[in-house]
């Protein structure tokens, strides 16, 4: 996958808006957090998942799929290497990463 099928893609969920975040292009639900950001210079991706959504999707192939190395991926933050990624794969991840997204602006917004 490249670097603009990744940016085409992720701003093909509704809602989503593109902005800067630090050296990164973040994707984010406009008015909720972010859900994924790309690092174009390492042709890079880092999704935001549920703990279990890490694990399932680090199984495909954990040198190309893996946590981000920090607390960070702690938090569920996964990176993906764009250029072993097959096209369907990286939808269902971010499929997954927005879906989430969404879910936790709801229970914020319940409590």
């Amino acid at each position: 996958m490249t670097i603009t099928e990744f940016r085409t893609l992720a701003l093909s969920f509704p809602a989503t808006e593109e902005n800067p975040h630090f050296d990164r292009a973040a994707f984010k639900i406009t008015g909720k957090r972010i859900f994924a950001t790309l690092h174009e210079e390492s042709g890079t991706a880092n999704l935001k998942l549920s703990a279990v959504d890490q694990s399932v999707f680090c199984e495909y192939d954990k040198k190309i799929v893996y946590p981000v190395p920090n607390k960070w991926g702690l938090q569920g933050w996964t990176t993906f290497e764009l250029k072993k990624i097959p096209k369907r794969f990286m939808h269902d991840a971010l499929d997954t990463a927005y879906k989430d997204a969404l879910q936790s602006g709801a229970r914020k917004k319940k409590k």
